[in-house]
C-alpha cells in the first residue's frame, strides 16, 4: 500500500513540475491555473469550514476572507509575472516553498525523532530542520547560478529561510483545520497528494511573505 502510495505520489509530482514549468514559460497557462486553482481552492476551504464551524457568521465571514486573500494574492501575482525580474523572485519562492516541503518529508522519513507538534502527528522536529538545510542549499545553487552579489547572498539566504518556517506554519494551520474537520485530505484532485489545498496550504502562505521580503530587499538594497 505505502509503495502503491509512494508510485502515485512520484507520478503527480512530475505532472506537478511540468505545469509549474509551462506556468513559467507561459503567461495563459499561468493566469489559467490560478483561475482554476482559485476556484478548487476556495470550494475546498468552504467544505472544510461546513464540518467544523457550525455558527453562520463564522463560517461566511472566514470564507469571505479566504477567498478575497486568495483573489488578490492570485492577481497580485499574474501581474507581476509580466516583469522578468519579479516573474524571477515570484517563482524562486514557490519552489522555495517546494523545496522544503521536499526537505520535511525526506529528513522526516530518514531520521523521524520527535514529533514537531500534536496538530500534524508526521510532522518532526528532524523534518522541519531538513527543510531549512535543503532551503539553504538551494539558495546558495540559485545566487551562484544567477550570480548575484555576493553581500546578497546573506540576505536572501535569511529571506529563504524565513519563507520556509513561514510555509510549515502555513501547512500546519491547515493541518490544524483537517484534524478539527476529521480529514485526511481536502480532496482527491491529486492521486497521492490529496487537494489542491493540500498542495497549496504552506505555499498560499509562504510565497506572497518571501516576496513581499525580497522585493522590499532588493529595492532598498
Amino acid at each position: 500500500m505505502i509503495k502503491k502510495n509512494l508510485k502515485k505520489r512520484i507520478f503527480t509530482s512530475s505532472v506537478l513540475f511540468i505545469l509549474v514549468f509551462l506556468m513559467i514559460s507561459y503567461n495563459l497557462v499561468f493566469g489559467l491555473s490560478l483561475i482554476i486553482m482559485a476556484a478548487f481552492s476556495i470550494n475546498e476551504f468552504y467544505k472544510i469550514l461546513k464540518k467544523i464551524t457550525k455558527k453562520k457568521i463564522y463560517f461566511w465571514l472566514f470564507n469571505i476572507l479566504f477567498s478575497f486573500y486568495l483573489i488578490i494574492t492570485f492577481i497580485i501575482f499574474f501581474y507581476f509575472s509580466k516583469d522578468l525580474l519579479l516573474k524571477i523572485i515570484l517563482f524562486y519562492f514557490l519552489f522555495v516553498c517546494i523545496i522544503s516541503d521536499i526537505g520535511g518529508f525526506l529528513f522526516g522519513n530518514m531520521f523521524k525523532g520527535p514529533k514537531l507538534t500534536k496538530i500534524s502527528p508526521n510532522k518532526t522536529i528532524s523534518g522541519s530542520i531538513g527543510s531549512l538545510v535543503l532551503v539553504t542549499v538551494f539558495s546558495l545553487i540559485f545566487c551562484n547560478y544567477l550570480q548575484v552579489k555576493p553581500e546578497h547572498f546573506f540576505g536572501i539566504t535569511i529571506i529563504s529561510l524565513f519563507t520556509s518556517i513561514v510555509c510549515q506554519a502555513g501547512d500546519l494551520s491547515f493541518s490544524y483545520l483537517k484534524r478539527k474537520a476529521k480529514i485526511k485530505d481536502t480532496g482527491n484532485i491529486f492521486p497521492g497528494h490529496g487537494g489542491i489545498l493540500d498542495r497549496l496550504d504552506g505555499i498560499l502562505l509562504g510565497v506572497p511573505v518571501g516576496f513581499l521580503l525580497s522585493y522590499t530587499y532588493i529595492y532598498l538594497s
